[in-house]
């Protein structure tokens, strides 16, 4: 059985056939296709920074150009300079055309695009036993953990103690006494009410106007009709 020949070597990249300068030929003389395809992607990318700058310019000087306040010779030069930023966003996008080309081109070169080893396996514990502390935290723990909390504040709470019944039976004989000394109060406070008002009313005051002679039936003491 023969041995299987290798494979031949990639052909070298010819740099000549993308359409770059010849500075950029001149530094991708030699280089690996990886490399290549990455300096395009580079190249690629720097115009398309270039062309979002040129645009924000572009929309600046058209704002300007609708200001009220605007001089005419301002508005000549704000036109020129937005013609010549048009003619360069017009010269940006055809490099970009030809970059998108190039990175094309260089792409398909064998060995230009590199794709990404897979990640290594892990070697760790699965993710599974993870979830089994939290379930078992949620589920364990937790319960007895509020049960004695729950004992502590049980245990914590002051007992107040019922009130005697001989206390309570004072303290209505108390209640009771202070509302009789209050409805003889009143009485009093009444009575002194109405010999004031009576002792201020004109002509029956206490004493007033001549004396009235005593009549003493016939038979009896004076003694006994003054009593």
């Amino acid at each position: 059985m023969q041995p299987t020949p290798p494979s031949p070597p990639s052909p070298p990249t010819t740099v000549s056939e993308f359409p770059v300068s010849g500075e950029a030929l001149k530094a991708l003389e030699g280089a690996s296709p990886t490399a290549v395809l990455k300096g395009m992607e580079a190249q690629r990318d720097v115009l398309r920074d270039q062309l979002e700058r040129v645009q924000d310019q572009r929309n600046e000087i058209a704002r300007w150009l609708k200001a009220e306040d605007i001089t005419a010779p301002d508005r000549d030069g704000l036109a020129a300079r937005l013609k010549e930023t048009d003619a360069r966003i017009s010269s940006l996008e055809k490099q970009i055309d030809q970059a998108d080309l190039a990175v094309s081109k260089a792409a398909s070169v064998p060995g230009a695009v590199v794709e990404e080893p897979p990640p290594p396996p892990r070697s760790g514990p699965p993710d599974e036993i993870f979830a089994v502390p939290i379930v078992f935290t949620i589920f364990v723990l937790a319960p007895i953990a509020i049960a004695y909390a729950r004992r502590i504040w049980k245990r914590g709470a002051t007992v107040i103690a019922p009130i005697p019944r001989e206390v309570t039976d004072r303290l209505e004989q108390m209640g009771q006494s202070i509302e009789s000394m209050a409805i003889e109060v009143e009485r009093i406070g009444e009575g002194q009410r109405f010999l004031t008002r009576v002792m201020s009313e004109p002509g029956k005051a206490l004493g007033a106007g001549p004396a009235q002679p005593l009549v003493v039936p016939q038979g009896q003491k004076v003694s006994d009709a003054v009593r």
